[in-house]
């Protein structure tokens, strides 16, 4: 075996049964579809979720925009990353 050590992946599912109540037609092209599997439903809500953040950072760039805001420039977005990493492991050194 290499060098690399080897980590197995362990994934936690919490799983929710979901309900829907679709028309008729809907619930037939759906299904027709192959849109009605867990494994299917799962991509469409994790597809809209980026949709949704790409949406909510452009609509956080326009008002800051509007605002009269500067762009930061690449040091400063580094120093802003570099402080949050910083804060996230401390965070998780405590939480130990």
């Amino acid at each position: 075996m290499s060098g690399v050590a080897f980590r197995p992946f362990v994934r936690i599912l919490f799983p929710m049964k979901i309900d829907l109540e679709l028309p008729d037609g809907l619930a037939r092209e759906a299904e027709a579809a192959g849109l009605l599997s867990s494994r299917a439903v799962a991509r469409l809500l994790r597809e809209e979720m980026r949709r949704a953040a790409a949406r909510r950072l452009l609509e956080g760039a326009a008002r800051a925009t509007a605002a009269g805001s500067k762009p930061l420039s690449m040091a400063e977005i580094q120093r802003e990353v570099s402080a949050v990493r910083k804060a996230r492991r401390s965070g998780a050194r405590k939480a130990t």
